[in-house]
C-alpha cells in the first residue's frame, strides 16, 4: 500500500469516484463519506457515495446524504457505478468483510483502492494506496488531514466542515473519549473560525428521535441490565422481542452500550443485540481493558482499544454465557 499523499498531483485529473464505508454507517462513517465527496467534487470528479446497507434517519440532514446508494435496496444501480470506478474509497473500514453482501464486489474490481481509515490490524494488500492511524479520532479527522495535506484548505466549505464535525463528535463522544487529543479541538477551531455552526449539528444527530426510543432505552436500562460489581463490568443484552416491542430502527441503539460506564467502578460495558441473522455486540472500556483484543478472542470482532464490536451465531443465551465465562477468564484485567 503506497501512501495516500501520493495521489496528491492526481486530484486534478477529473475521475470517476466511488466512495464507501462500512455497513450501518454511523456518523463518522457518514460524515466522512459526504465530507471527502464534497471536497473532490470540487476538482471535477464525478462523485457517487454507496454504503453496503441501510443507515440511521438522525444522519439523513447531512449534505448529499440522500444520494447516497444504498447498495442492498439497489443492488443493480451500485453494481454499474462500481463497474466503473476509477478510484474507490474506502473509509471507516479497513477490511472489505465489513461491507457485508457488497465485500465480494469490491473485491473483484481492478480500479485504484485507496484506504483511509483508524481501525487496526489492515488488509493493506487490498489497497493500491492508504493510510492507517489508530491514533486519530475519526475517520472524519483524516479527511480533514487529506485536505489540509494536499493543499486545498480553500475547498474545506461549510458543506464539508458539517459533515467532518457530525464524524468527530460521534467517534469522540462528544470529546468525551481518549481518542480526543489537543489536535482535535485545534481542528475543530479550525472549523469554528470557517463559519461553522456547532449547535445544530449536536441537535441533528442527538435530539433527532422518536417517543418510542426514549421508551425503549427506559425499558433496557430498567430491565436488560446485568451490573457484576466483582469483575467491575455491566452487560445489557436485547432480546429480538423488544426490538420489535418499541418498533426499533437502524440507529435507535447507537451509544446505548456507554450509558452503563457512568456507573462508578465500572471498567467494561457491553452490549448485545438479538438480530435476525446474528447477536450484535459492542464493547466499551476505561482505563487499560482492551476491547480490541477481547472482541477479537471471543467474539470475531475488532475494533479499537477502548471500543470495539463483533458477532456470535449463538443464540442470545449461549452468547451471554460466553460472554459471561469471558469476563470471569480477564477478571485480573478487570480488577
Amino acid at each position: 500500500m503506497k501512501p495516500i499523499a501520493d495521489i496528491f498531483t492526481l486530484l486534478h485529473e477529473p475521475r470517476t469516484v466511488v466512495i464507501t464505508t462500512h455497513q450501518k454507517p454511523d456518523a463518522d462513517a457518514m460524515g466522512s463519506s459526504l465530507a471527502l465527496k464534497h471536497f473532490l467534487s470540487q476538482f471535477g470528479h464525478h462523485v457517487i457515495v454507496i454504503s453496503p446497507t441501510n443507515w440511521a434517519a438522525w444522519v439523513n440532514w447531512m449534505p448529499g446524504a440522500k444520494e447516497v446508494i444504498d447498495y442492498d435496496f439497489s443492488k443493480e444501480k451500485a453494481d454499474q457505478a462500481l463497474d466503473k470506478a476509477e478510484w474507490l474509497f474506502c473509509l471507516d473500514y479497513n477490511a472489505f468483510s465489513r461491507t457485508k453482501n457488497m465485500a465480494a464486489k469490491l473485491e473483484s474490481l481492478q480500479c485504484t483502492k485507496i484506504l483511509v481509515d483508524h481501525h487496526r490490524e489492515p488488509d493493506e494488500k487490498s489497497f493500491t494506496y492508504g493510510i492507517s492511524d489508530t491514533s486519530k479520532s475519526s475517520t472524519c479527522e483524516m479527511i480533514y488531514d487529506f485536505i489540509i495535506a494536499s493543499g486545498h484548505v480553500e475547498k474545506l466549505t461549510l458543506e464539508v466542515a458539517e459533515c467532518i464535525y457530525a464524524g468527530i463528535i460521534g467517534d469522540t463522544g462528544s470529546f468525551r473519549f481518549d481518542s480526543t487529543h489537543a489536535g482535535v479541538h485545534r481542528l475543530v477551531a479550525h472549523l469554528k473560525d470557517l463559519g461553522l455552526k456547532h449547535s445544530p449539528v449536536h441537535e441533528s444527530l442527538y435530539d433527532n428521535f422518536l417517543e418510542n426510543r426514549l421508551r425503549f432505552l427506559g425499558n433496557t436500562l430498567q430491565n436488560r441490565m446485568e451490573v457484576f460489581y466483582e469483575y467491575n463490568t455491566a452487560l445489557i443484552a436485547i432480546p429480538k422481542s423488544d426490538l420489535l416491542k418499541y418498533y426499533i430502527k437502524t440507529g435507535d441503539t447507537e451509544g446505548l452500550v456507554n450509558y452503563p460506564l457512568s456507573i462508578q467502578g465500572i471498567k467494561l460495558a457491553a452490549l448485545v443485540i438479538d438480530r435476525d441473522e446474528e447477536r450484535k455486540w459492542s464493547f466499551r472500556s476505561k482505563g487499560n481493558f482492551d476491547c480490541n483484543t477481547f472482541a477479537r478472542k471471543y467474539f470475531e470482532g475488532g475494533g479499537h482499544f477502548n471500543a470495539a464490536g463483533g458477532h456470535s451465531s449463538d443464540p442470545l443465551e449461549k452468547t451471554v454465557a460466553k460472554f459471561k465465562q469471558a469476563i470471569k477468564e480477564n477478571e485480573s484485567i478487570l480488577q
